[in-house]
This record gives structure tokens, sequence and C-alpha cells, in this order.
């Protein structure tokens, strides 16, 4: 095993959490989330997205938040951008990052931004190319790598076929995700397999839904492949509204207690992270959906 020493985590609360509420959440609590997860040591944050507020109404003060944010130095602030349109409007507030996303699945491709894989891939190139010239790192978020809610399992062929095609118009690195949490440890590995014939390992990370309670078992089957980088989301938060019954994100505070655990550093400081969470759970009006997090609050309580 090719265990890693240290590991970094991308947390997306923020924007891959928050984005399916029902309910809006105001951008003061958005921006107060940024704010308690940096303080805890989070070098890389997910903020927000500039996509139609008509079909993702929750991120329409995209301007609004990542204006409110007070940066701190060596923190990483990316952005997803769907378009050319979206690009624009997300330039004018300086995001360290932006992410294009696409899909193994041909089925979820067309469900979730109506066009083919080779399609989206063609819309995506003059957004990579510019973020380039503009000295804008890009990463590339590939989903249903091992699952899709409409075609079933995906063959990692399919997988190493989308990580050519962002490979190929300039994506620096890319994230293997399984959208609906039905991944295993083997197929997970598969995936990751597929995708390291595009990029290396230091230019992958995991991002794992625990729809089946999976998703801390394939970040350990990540690690035995040496990946470093994960996404995770503060106390569980997000889902898939393409994928009925998908639940959300690996919590960032069970990723973290797993990694310290390893004796794997994160850098970040778990009480804090705890205390993040506890707060966008209370401002939601639910529990977290960290069992490390509830775990520790009883601790703290009893």
């Amino acid at each position: 095993m090719n265990m890693p020493s240290k590991v970094h985590l991308i947390d997306v609360g923020p924007r891959d959490g928050l984005q399916n509420e029902k309910q809006p959440v105001p951008a003061t609590v958005k921006i107060e989330l940024v704010h308690r997860l940096q303080a805890a040591g989070l070098k890389e944050i997910e903020v927000t997205s500039y996509v139609s507020p008509k079909w993702v109404p929750q991120m329409a003060d995209n301007h609004e938040v990542m204006q409110g944010i007070t940066r701190m130095p060596g923190v990483r602030y990316s952005v997803l951008t769907p378009n050319l349109k979206g690009y624009e409007a997300a330039v004018a507030d300086r995001p360290d990052e932006i992410v294009v996303f696409g899909a193994a699945s041909e089925a979820f491709s067309q469900k979730n931004i109506n066009c083919s894989i080779a399609e989206s891939i063609e819309r995506f190139a003059p957004v990579v190319q510019a973020a380039l010239a503009a000295g804008i790192a890009v990463r590339g978020a590939m989903s249903c790598t091992v699952g899709c809610p409409y075609e079933g399992e995906i063959a990692p062929e399919r997988v190493g076929y989308l990580a050519g095609l962002m490979k190929g118009i300039g994506v620096q690195r890319v994230d293997v995700a399984d959208t609906i949490g039905v991944g295993t440890p083997k197929k997970v590995q598969a995936a990751i397999e597929a995708t390291l014939a595009h990029f290396d390992i230091d230019h992958i990370s995991g991002h794992f839904h625990d729809t089946y309670g999976q998703a801390l078992s394939n970040t350990y089957a990540a690690l035995q492949m040496g990946v470093w980088n994960f996404q995770s989301s503060v106390a569980g938060l997000g889902g898939c509204p393409y994928a009925k019954g998908a639940t959300g994100n690996v919590a960032t505070e069970d990723v973290v207690y797993l990694m310290h655990g390893l004796g794997i550093a994160t850098g970040i400081d778990l009480d804090k992270l705890v205390d993040a969470g506890a707060y966008i759970s209370e401002q939601l009006g639910r529990p977290s959906g960290s069992r490390v997090a509830r775990a520790l609050m009883a601790k703290r309580a009893g």
C-alpha cells in the first residue's frame, strides 16, 4: 500500500452542499460558513456556482457571497462555471479556480445538462482556455464514475474516456465522483485506475457520497492507491437533484476523524470543524449528517 502521510481536503459544503436546499439560505450564512471552515484549517473551499438562478436558485447570490468573504492567505476559493457566460460572471469575483463538470454516463449528461458527453466537453473548452489564459486554475468534476441512476453500473472505460476528453481541453486535475453513492472499494479503485491513464495521482481527487454507507470505505480504498486529495462536505451536506434517493457527500468531520486515526495529517482542527458543522446544521434546522460530529457533540454535552 502506498498510503500518503498527509491529505488535502476540499470542502464543497457551501456550493455542492447547499445548492439543493429547498428553503433559501441567506448569503450571510454562507459567508459565515466559509469563514468558519477556513478558521478550522481548510485550505480549499468550493464556494458557489455561476449557473442560471432559474435552475439553481440557491446560488443566485454568488456575487454577494464571493464579494463578502474575507479571504485568508493560502486558501483556494473555487467556483463552478457551466459555460462561458457563467465564467465571465465569475471572473469579476476573482476565483482561484473554476470547476467544469462532465458525466461518465451519457444518460446522466443528457438529464443534467441537456447534451452528450462530447458536446459538454465542446462547451467547456472555451471556458477552460479563457481561465488558463487568465491564470485561473481549472478542475474537472467527473460525475457518475461508478454508477448512474439511469444506466446503472458504469464501466471504467467510460471514466477513462471522460478523463481523456478533459485532459485534451486543458483541465489540470479531476475529481473521481461517486455521485449517487453506489460505489464500493473495488469499483472505485477501477475508476481511479482508468483515470490514471490520463492524470497522475497528484491531480486526482476522490469525491464520495454516502447513500449506501460506503463513502469512508471508498475513501480508504483510494488512499491505498496513493490518492491524497479528497472532497467532502461539512455536516454531510448535499445530494444529487437528478438521482432519487441519493444522500449527501461524505462528511468532512468523518473524513478528518478517519485520517487522524490513521496518522495522516490534514492540517484541520476537528473541534473547530465540528463547530462549523453545528453552525450550518442549526441554520438549516436539522441535525448534522456527520456521525463523528454527533458523537463528539454528545460527548461535550455529557
